[in-house]
């Protein structure tokens, strides 16, 4: 990533940090009797305890590309990360994916017990849903609307949820190129598309421009996925934060697995280009997205 656009999504990250410890504070809101001192402890431990916040990051860059940068749009994109963050709680769990380690840390479940990373989970995952319905976020309860129902395809059954039930029967069964890619447009890229489109419909961005968006977001969502697969054949534990070699253990089918890792490579190449291709039209605006799309096939962890 550019030197100089470091500095730049720095400041993005530290906005949606602020934001996302104001809403994780123990003084209850509006409407809610009491917030369990365990309980947000935990949230807190799964939220701030580190993370690249790239898909808040997408939501922000994506309505400033269209004109739009304040707190709304942070708002915005704090809901999407405590989806991500909860998905994380739910996958570490020994009934799913078993991790002991995330981002260098203990899992939750590891740091606290099970009962309490599945409400932590749970929690989190409605938090999202009260946030995204905020005033603060649009204007418009129209806007508003299409956001609340768009989040909940992407993280719900058709998305990350469905993706993950998908990735769960793969194990130790062969899977074509066509359903792996199924499974990852789901699991992984449902929430990345996501970001993208809502950037843009929280600019009032038109019809063509969101969908644009939309297609730039599923072209990095198989990007992360297949550098994430890349990374755990290829990385060690310490520079990842968390175990690796887990996929080929589980007997996961994943496209490195099936095309192997030259191919992969290849493919990834292929992605970032299309993905320039498609925000050329904004010119230079376009270049933090741009810079992001690098980012994810070249990122070390």
């Amino acid at each position: 990533m550019g030197s100089d656009l470091k500095p730049h999504l720095a400041k993005s990250a530290e906005r949606i940090d602020r934001v996302l410890e104001e809403l994780l504070q123990d003084a209850p809101m509006d409407g809610e009797v009491r917030r369990p001192a365990q309980l947000m402890e935990a949230m807190r431990y799964a939220v701030l305890g580190g993370g690249k916040r790239l898909r808040p990051i997408l939501v922000a860059e994506t309505a400033n590309l269209f004109g739009r940068s304040d707190d709304g749009v942070i708002y915005a994109g704090a809901a999407l990360e405590l989806i991500h963050c909860y998905s994380l709680v739910h996958d570490d769990l020994p009934a799913m994916d078993d991790d002991d380690l995330r981002r260098g840390q203990p899992t939750v479940h590891k740091a606290f017990d099970e009962a309490t990373a599945i409400l932590a989970g749970d929690a989190l995952l409605t938090l999202a849903f009260d946030i995204i319905a905020d005033a603060r976020v649009h204007e418009s309860a129209d806007i508003r609307l299409t956001l609340s129902r768009d989040l909940a395809r992407a993280a719900g059954i058709g998305g990350m949820a469905g993706g993950q039930m998908l990735d769960l029967e793969s194990e130790h069964r062969d899977r074509t190129e066509a359903e792996i890619r199924t499974l990852q447009a789901m699991k992984t890229g449902a929430l990345l598309r996501y970001a993208c489109r809502a950037g843009a419909i929280l600019a009032d961005a038109s019809p063509n421009d969101a969908d644009r968006l939309k297609r730039f977001g599923e072209i990095i969502g198989l990007a992360f996925q297949l550098a994430d697969d890349l990374l755990d054949v290829e990385a060690d534990a310490e520079a990842m934060g968390k175990a690796t070699g887990k996929d080929a253990e589980a007997g996961k089918a994943t496209l490195v697995g099936l095309l192997g890792i030259e191919a992969t490579r290849a493919e990834l190449d292929k992605l970032v280009e299309e993905a320039r291709t498609l925000l050329s039209p904004f010119g230079e605006n376009a270049t933090p997205l741009n810079e992001i799309a690098r980012y994810i096939i070249e990122r070390k962890n």
